[in-house]
């Protein structure tokens, strides 16, 4: 959307400057050829209202933008509700039977039988939502994410120029080889600005060459991004269960960091470590605590409280 009102403003910029020109021209010819001065006056009307048409369009393309942010929004927050709802009815349909297990021992066998349509649905809830998850990340494959730039810089100027500033001064040779930064679009994250807020929201970037923004976040990881005097960290831009997943293994990740285990987070939210000449991996944090309680010597290097994952909190469920 910041780069469509840019654009705009440029347009109308050079529109305004070409019509002066255009003005100038025709008042010196009105001034040598008076019978042709209806015709000119008609010229000016006509630029006149090619100008409205512009702006009239101008108008229109802001309000599907926004049309289109207000629709993702409440989809995402439509998904939120409907994943809650359904943790909520497997969390009551696990009380109900126990409440029947506990009054009435000859139903043992329904009760054995409802558990086991429980833990069907409880797969087929966790399977679509992994599937949506995945789907979410994949339409996120071109996004960048930027953390850390202050509100007040986008006022000066606009966000897809930041960007392109922010690449030129910390990795340049990624410019040099792909030439001009083209982005589909930019934009602040929330969209709707909070003054409560300490910190400045994210901004988002959505690349057209998925190669130059790889080639961004490979450079971000070997040094500070620095822009204006302030740090800035670009990431993989991640759905927010995604991210969700992957914050729970910051402890663990650290203390094996600590530990020469060489930690990697694979996507989407797996951890590998190095240990004994071999890659182990692990989805959740319950899996890697089961692995080192195989290993004593291990666990006690590992004496830690790591978060929990969304797996992990549904497992707590059962």
């Amino acid at each position: 959307m910041e780069e469509l009102k840019t654009q705009l403003r440029e347009a109308e910029v050079n529109w305004e400057k070409n019509l002066k020109i255009k003005i100038s021209h025709l008042e010196t010819e009105a001034l040598e050829l008076k019978q042709e001065n209806s015709v000119l006056k008609a010229k000016i009307i006509q630029l006149d209202n090619e100008a409205k048409e512009m702006k009239d369009e101008a108008k229109e393309m802001k309000d599907e933008v926004k049309r289109m942010k207000d629709d993702l929004q409440r989809k995402s927050d439509q998904k939120e509700k409907d994943d809650q709802k359904a943790r909520d009815e497997i969390q009551s349909l696990r009380t109900r039977v126990k409440q029947l297990e506990s009054s009435d021992p000859t139903r043992q066998q329904d009760t054995i039988k409802q558990n086991k349509k429980n833990e069907k649905i409880e797969e087929n809830v966790k399977h679509l939502i992994h599937k949506t998850d995945d789907l979410e990340n994949l339409s996120r494959r071109d996004n960048l994410r930027i953390i850390g730039l202050p509100e007040d810089h986008d006022k000066r100027k606009s966000l897809d120029i930041i960007l392109e500033e922010i690449i030129q001064e910390n990795c340049p040779e990624i410019l040099e080889q792909e030439g001009k930064v083209e982005i589909e679009r930019i934009h602040r994250s929330p969209p709707v600005f909070n003054p409560q807020l300490t910190t400045p929201r994210n901004v988002i970037a959505k690349f057209k060459n998925n190669q130059m923004k790889e080639q961004i976040l490979q450079a971000a990881k070997t040094k500070p991004f620095i822009f204006d005097g302030n740090t800035v960290r670009l990431t993989q831009d991640l759905a927010a269960s995604t991210l969700k997943d992957r914050k729970a293994w910051n402890t663990i990740f650290w203390k094996a960091r600590e530990l020469g285990l060489q930690p990697r987070i694979k996507c989407p939210s797996k951890l590998t470590i190095f240990l004994q000449g071999k890659v182990w991996s692990f989805n959740t944090t319950e899996e890697f605590q089961a692995f080192i309680n195989k290993r004593p010597d291990l666990n006690r290097k590992f004496e830690v409280h790591p978060q929990n994952s969304r797996e992990s909190s549904k497992g707590n469920l059962k």
